[in-house]
């Protein structure tokens, strides 16, 4: 019989594994920013190509990524495709990202 350490283990082993590749989705700088366009809200994929100056093709790819990861989700509204973030934990590690990296004052300034 299994005792509560090595259940403990087992978990942390699974969350390791499963936060691994929620970060993996992330590590893309255009994936990051497509979140972060989305934190407001849901944009239309020319939306969100014109924010971040990216071409539609590149902007649908990413997006099909984050779609596949679980972190977006997309509406269809007759020929427009919007999309919106579906993961709410995705809303809180942007937020800390933000706080770390991109606030005014952050250490590095």
């Amino acid at each position: 019989m299994k005792d509560s350490s090595e259940d403990m283990q087992a978990a942390m082993a699974r969350s390791a594994e499963d936060a691994s590749a929620y970060l993996r989705s992330l590590s893309n700088p255009s994936r990051l920013l497509l979140l972060c366009q989305l934190i407001d809200g849901e944009k239309s994929v020319g939306e969100l190509e014109v924010a971040l100056g990216l071409g539609q093709a590149y902007v649908s790819q990413q997006l099909a990524r984050l779609r596949t990861d679980g972190l977006v989700v997309a509406a269809k509204d007759g020929r427009i495709v919007r999309y919106s973030i579906a993961d709410p934990r995705a809303v809180s590690l942007l937020e800390v990202l933000y706080e770390l990296f991109c606030a005014p004052g952050k250490p590095d300034e």
